[in-house]
């Protein structure tokens, strides 16, 4: 017998599956795919769906299988992020589209860049909709204002608000 006001381990598994769906779409949507590595706009060098690291080189190759596998991991370290960072009572009433809006930022700027943001530091104290309005913040790569991290963090911020009172 279930027990009212718990959420059974199938539910949690369709709700992380939901957000992981959603993220691979915002992340494959603003990053594109390609097969070979090529400098993003900063010069750091990118294959496949935006995976970068230190085993990254240019001209290097990927089948669209090692993308796929190589997004599913990165996404996986950023919900692991947001699981690790995030307060536990904060955490439990994540909706979907928050985890996914978080995941495609922790994604494009890293676990340490989001520890150490005032955007966590506003979720934790419960203030969503100020934590969801820090990424508007976020548009800056290597001291210049992009336009596609402009219209990334948009998005972002429409799925994280989904839900909140404005």
């Amino acid at each position: 017998m279930k027990r009212p006001g718990r959420i059974g381990a199938g539910a949690i598994g369709a709700i992380l599956g939901g957000a992981m769906s959603l993220s691979i779409q915002v992340v494959s949507f603003f990053e594109g795919t390609s097969l070979e590595a090529y400098p993003d706009p900063v010069g750091i060098p990118t294959i496949c769906t935006g995976h970068t690291g230190p085993t990254v080189k240019l001209h290097q190759t990927k089948t669209p299988e090692e993308c796929e596998a190589l997004l599913q991991g990165d996404l996986g370290r950023a919900f692991d992020a947001i699981d690790a960072r995030v307060a536990p009572d904060i955490n439990r009433t994540l909706p979907p589209t928050r985890r996914a809006a978080l995941a495609s930022f922790i994604f494009n700027v890293g676990e340490g860049a989001f520890e150490q943001s005032t955007l966590l530091a506003r979720l934790n104290a419960g203030q969503t909709k100020a934590a969801c309005d820090q990424l508007s913040r976020w548009v800056y790569a290597d001291g210049r204002k992009l336009a596609g991290l402009i219209r990334r963090r948009a998005a972002e911020r429409e799925l994280c608000l989904i839900g909140v009172e404005r």
